[in-house]
């Protein structure tokens, strides 16, 4: 049996971990917030004290935390992964942080031999309770192929997409997507509401059409109904955001519209909204379009 340690049980990380013991993995996981680790000793896994004992334990280590700094001090740090890690150990880094600190984690283990994958993931935390998030990995194709049953478990869609740090390029290339996909949803939302549409006959259409998305399906709902609850909030998209406009910058590209969005989940953010659900971009469309407070024909 393949032990995988399993770092980071927040709202992405504690389902993953879940759908690996439920899968048949002896996980031992480890969290610096000591409640989140219920959820995993409830499905059979067991829980470290700290990051060494992980590594130390395990066959596989995952990490699964907040930003690059976080993943710089649990991978690079004196009591961190490669401080403690094996030759020939894997580890799988599936947070969401810029490529450049991935390519620099992957250089860093290179001289001891650790082999790592830069994984990140999407789909939220549906996608990561029901074990179906789309996952780009970037790294070497036989670490690929030897992390795949560990991947296969959580994702759907698990796809090699380069070297290292070109997970995460795509992944900026997703929540570039993603952020203004939420926009453009939050605006047509507001727009049919003015027009007093049935907004619920709307989005069923819209849906099955050209401008179907999954957004659409597993947002609408909740933007109708003004309800905000986090399955990824505005902070951590506001980081991503800021990953995106960075490496564009690099590259010489341009990207206007997505620059725009960031500026208004930058907004919501210095607001206090950065524990509101990344949906919650309909709440500055409403402000925007003077229709702040009012309640929209559908719920009332």
């Amino acid at each position: 049996m393949t032990t995988v340690g399993f770092i980071g049980l927040g709202i992405m990380g504690a389902p993953m971990a879940v759908n690996l013991a439920k899968a048949g993995f002896d996980v031992i996981g480890y969290d610096v917030v000591p409640p989140r680790n219920g959820f995993l000793t409830q499905a059979g896994g067991r829980i470290a004290t700290n990051v060494a004992e992980v590594v130390q334990k395990a066959d596989v280590v995952v990490t699964m935390v907040r930003d690059s700094a976080d993943v710089e001090t649990v991978a690079l740090g004196e009591q961190g992964i490669l401080a403690h890690a094996r030759a020939g150990q894997l580890y799988i880094d599936m947070s969401s942080i810029a490529p450049a600190t991935s390519r620099a984690v992957a250089a860093a283990a290179a001289p001891l031999r650790v082999r790592v994958l830069d994984a990140p993931v999407s789909g939220g935390e549906a996608g990561a309770i029901e074990g179906s998030l789309s996952i780009m990995v970037g790294g070497g194709a036989d670490d690929f192929a030897a992390a795949l049953p560990i991947l296969e478990v959580v994702g759907a869609t698990v796809v090699h997409v380069g070297p290292h740090g070109a997970g995460q390029t795509v992944k900026a290339a997703n929540q570039l997507i993603v952020a203004g996909t939420i926009e453009l949803v939050a605006e047509a939302i507001v727009f049919l509401e003015a027009h007093a549409v049935d907004t619920e006959a709307a989005i069923r259409v819209l849906a099955g059409g050209l401008a179907g998305n999954r957004i659409l399906d597993r947002k609408a709902a909740g933007m109708l109904a003004r309800r905000f609850e986090p399955g990824f909030r505005i902070d951590l998209h506001h980081k991503d955001m800021g990953i995106v406009t960075a490496a564009a910058r690099d590259a010489g590209v341009v990207i206007p519209l997505g620059a725009a969005v960031a500026q208004l989940i930058a907004a919501l953010k210095a607001r206090g909204d950065g524990g509101l659900d990344h949906s919650a971009l309909l709440k500055l469309v409403d402000e925007l379009s003077g229709r702040s407070g009012q309640v929209p024909s559908s719920l009332s």
